[in-house]
Formats: C-alpha cells, structure tokens, sequence
C-alpha cells in the first residue's frame, strides 16, 4: 500500500465530523471545488495506477429501483471508483476513494459510499478493456449531515490494545470511525516485530474496500510516528 501526503490536522477533523448522507440538495458544486477534487484524483490515479473519475451533474445514475431502494435521492454528483476487473485492488480502491471522502468533506462536501444501489449501466464514466467500475461515491451538499454509527470496540479489532503505544491506540480509534458496508468492521490491526502494522479483514461484504478505508483512518490517527504498512 502507498501513501499520499497527508495534512494530519485537516484530515483528522473530516474523519470526526463526517457522516454518510444518502439525500442531496439541488445545489450544484461550485467550480473551485470541482476543480480541487480533480486534481486530488489525477494526482491519486498516477500513484495507484486507479481510473477513478469524478462525474457532475448527472441524475441517470440514482435514477433507479435499486437507488430507491438504497434510500438515495438528489444525487447528481458522483465519484466512479474504477481499476483492475479483480477483487485484489479492492483495499486500494477503499483507501484511495476515502482520502477523496475526507478531502471532499474537508471542502464543505458531503458523501456516501455506494456498493450496489445505484445503476452501473447508467453512470456516466469510462470503464476501459480489463476494468471493472468497483463502488460509486455519492457527493454534493446533503439535506443534512447524517449520524454517527454504531462502532466496535478497540478490543474486537486489535488484541492485546492495552499493551500498544498511544499512536497505535489513536489509530485503532479512528479506524473504528470508518464507514463500512451495513456497519460489519470485520478489519483488524496489529503491531508486528519488525514494528510495521498489519492490517487483515474476516471475511465479510465487500470487506476488502472496507478495509482500505479503516487503512487510511488507521494512518491519519496514528499521525508522524506511523511506521508503515507490514507487506
């Protein structure tokens, strides 16, 4: 796993005050900030080798059964999460697609991971030879600002916490702020005797993407002591 440079401060606010929010206002988002997001996902596309684009004002892809379903409604704006047609890039795609999440909140945006509620065949979004369009992330300006979820304990997630150094037990608390599908957080970490930290997931719901984002909260909690992610 690689790492984008990261503002630890701005980060870690967006991952406190972020919430998934399903219903979405009529305003459009502003073209600086559009702006800002694409070159996040240019600059995140070269380093994953991801084909992650950013869609506006499109209605067709929410515009279904299944979204209805999902509980969506006003979304225009979304971001197809798109790579290699295997499940193997799913904690890049997770963790890659949450730093948009945060920055995007970090800009006065809201978001929603979305899965399968939504039409694949109606996004609007180039899916070339050998990819596969992964999840979708609703975004623009919600109705409200959502709610929190319920969480695990530090416990379920990593043995023996108590015996951990403090950056490893922010970091477990701010993965446990992670979203996940239907709130499952099957992710786990632990400190190794080389000194990197493992991260590994039971099987669950597209729990390898959940586990790239836990990833991504992991490292913004444990801030300049992380030491990097165990191979």
């Amino acid at each position: 796993m690689t790492t984008l440079k990261i503002s630890t401060t701005m980060m870690a606010d967006a991952i406190k005050n972020r919430h998934s929010v399903r219903a979405y206002t009529s305003q459009s988002i502003e073209e600086d900030k559009v702006a800002a997001l694409n070159r996040l996902i240019d600059e995140i596309n070269r380093e994953s080798g991801l084909h992650i684009q950013l869609v506006t004002d499109d209605v067709q892809a929410f515009d279904s059964r299944l979204a209805r379903y999902g509980r969506f409604s006003g979304v225009s704006n979304y971001v197809c999460m798109v790579g290699e047609a295997s499940s193997q890039v799913h904690p890049l795609i997770g963790y890659y697609g949450e730093r948009i999440v945060l920055d995007a909140q970090a800009l006065g945006l809201n978001t929603c991971w979305v899965v399968l509620t939504y039409s694949k065949r109606k996004t609007r979004c180039m899916v070339d030879d050998g990819e596969r369009l992964h999840a979708v992330i609703a975004i623009g300006y919600g109705a409200t600002q959502g709610h929190g979820h319920k969480m695990r304990t530090p416990q379920q997630i990593c043995k023996h916490i108590s015996e951990m150094p403090e950056w490893f037990r922010r970091g477990v608390d701010y993965a446990l702020l992670a979203p996940t599908a239907i709130n499952q957080q099957k992710f786990h970490f632990a400190l190794n005797a080389d000194g990197k930290v493992q991260a590994s997931t039971d099987w669950g719901y597209y729990a390898k993407i959940d586990l790239g984002i836990a990833m991504l909260h992991f490292q913004i909690g444990a801030g300049t002591e992380f030491p990097g992610w165990a191979d």
